[in-house]
């Protein structure tokens, strides 16, 4: 089954790949390896904005971070490689918290549960859940992925 079938299966829908908000491009292919950069949580366009322990429960931290993969997902269907996806590799997430916030592995689970309802066991990855005082925008979870690709 080709990623596109499984995520019409699950009734997903990718978003569109949003574009670079800075200088750098949203994918780099190095070495077999595709480097999402930093993907911001948007749902229907808008930006999933606050802070883990303070605006935002970690329920709606968890939908954040799935909104992150989403677009680390159309990111790689916008370069065309969506279909060479042999593994994910490692997720960084980056949670936008207070000092006293210790739940951002939960938060995490939203990316990560995601991939592997899309990819299966190569889905399943190492990762870094890791709290921070802000992010770009406001936006309360960030996340970037390394992921192996098949041979073209």
């Amino acid at each position: 089954m080709t990623i596109s079938a499984k995520l019409a299966e699950l009734g997903i829908t990718l978003p569109k790949a949003a574009a670079p908000v800075a200088s750098y491009v949203p994918v780099v292919v190095q070495g077999g390896f595709a480097h999402v950069s930093g993907q911001l949580p948007f749902v229907d366009g808008a930006l999933i904005k606050g802070r883990l322990g303070d605006d935002v429960s970690v329920e709606d931290g968890q939908g954040a971070a799935r909104a992150c993969a989403l677009m680390i997902i159309a990111q790689l269907d916008a370069a065309g490689l969506l279909d060479r996806v042999e593994r994910v590799v490692k997720l960084g997430a980056f949670i936008n918290c207070t000092a006293d916030f210790t739940d951002q592995p939960e938060v995490a689970n939203g990316a990560s549960d995601l991939m592997e309802q899309v990819f299966g066991d190569a889905g399943k990855h190492a990762r870094a859940a890791v709290g921070v005082p802000a992010l770009p925008r406001g936006a309360a979870v960030e996340v970037d992925a390394i992921v192996a690709l098949k041979n073209a």
